[in-house]
């Protein structure tokens, strides 16, 4: 099953924290937040990757072009025109990745129409996701979920984190506890994390300025095709400078509630 990665945002609201980079380059401890992504979903077993391109495509690009020498050692030799020789092995050496030109200004649902054209013909199912939000989820029980209910969409549903701090204030105004960013315990949101079957192609129309999060998931849903996968854990989307800072420190600290996956 392909994963498909919405990377063509122009991610505006980071300006000033991101250097010119689209937002799925930006780094959390040294490398993107979309390395980021494809790692979970890898530790969860799939590997497979159509990255849906639009603005600076060419940084994306360039970096899995060469992601194999940034991270191994490398042979040169200098007295002829060969290609270095990367040398060693990763986890990202069984990635598989197809980098599509989705367009500029596409919106969601046509990224992800554009980028149905490199499914594989035998798979039934595909995922979506975007390339700024980072999760805990077990991918493979969000499939199981969706392969059990039938429909032809599931989106994984999430607690949104707190806009501010949260305070457990006690007796004379005492602060007991301080939450940055906590969870909240209430309430629902998409945390973008998408299953489909093929049959929801049909809902995305023929149109550059379609949004998936609009006319094709209302129309899901009105239809009685779209179902949710609550997911009790981490979810966090970076949208802001702040957002980018608070998942830094998370990374930076050492407890990480995203990393799944085996940081040796």
């Amino acid at each position: 099953m392909k994963v498909m990665i919405l990377c063509g945002g122009q991610g505006t609201r980071l300006a000033g924290a991101s250097a010119d980079l689209p937002k799925p380059m930006v780094p959390i401890g040294g490398r993107p937040i979309l390395w980021h992504i494809m790692k979970g979903f890898a530790h969860w077993g799939f590997r497979d990757f159509v990255l849906c391109l639009g603005h600076r495509s060419d940084a994306i690009k360039q970096y899995f072009l060469n992601l194999s020498l940034m991270i191994h050692d490398v042979r040169l030799d200098l007295s002829d025109a060969q290609r270095p020789v990367a040398l060693g092995q990763s986890d990202e050496g069984g990635w598989r990745i197809t980098l599509a030109e989705t367009g500029l200004d596409s919106m969601t649902g046509y990224r992800v129409r554009l980028g149905a054209a490199h499914l594989d013909p035998a798979d039934d199912l595909f995922a979506v996701t975007y390339g700024d939000g980072v999760c805990d989820v077990d991918f493979t029980q969000v499939v199981a979920f969706h392969r059990a209910h039938g429909k032809l969409a599931t989106v994984t549903a999430v607690h949104p984190p707190g806009r501010f701090g949260e305070l457990q204030i006690g007796d004379r105004g005492a602060v007991h506890e301080f939450n940055e960013k906590p969870q909240v315990s209430a309430g629902w949101i998409s945390g973008g994390f998408f299953v489909f079957s093929r049959g929801a192609l049909a809902y995305l129309p023929d149109d550059p300025a379609v949004m998936l999060e609009e006319q094709p998931l209302r129309r899901l849903a009105a239809d009685g095709q779209l179902m949710a996968y609550p997911h009790e854990g981490f979810w966090f989307c970076m949208d802001t400078p702040r957002d980018l800072q608070q998942l830094t420190r998370l990374w930076s600290g050492g407890g990480a509630p995203w990393l799944v996956w085996d940081p040796k």
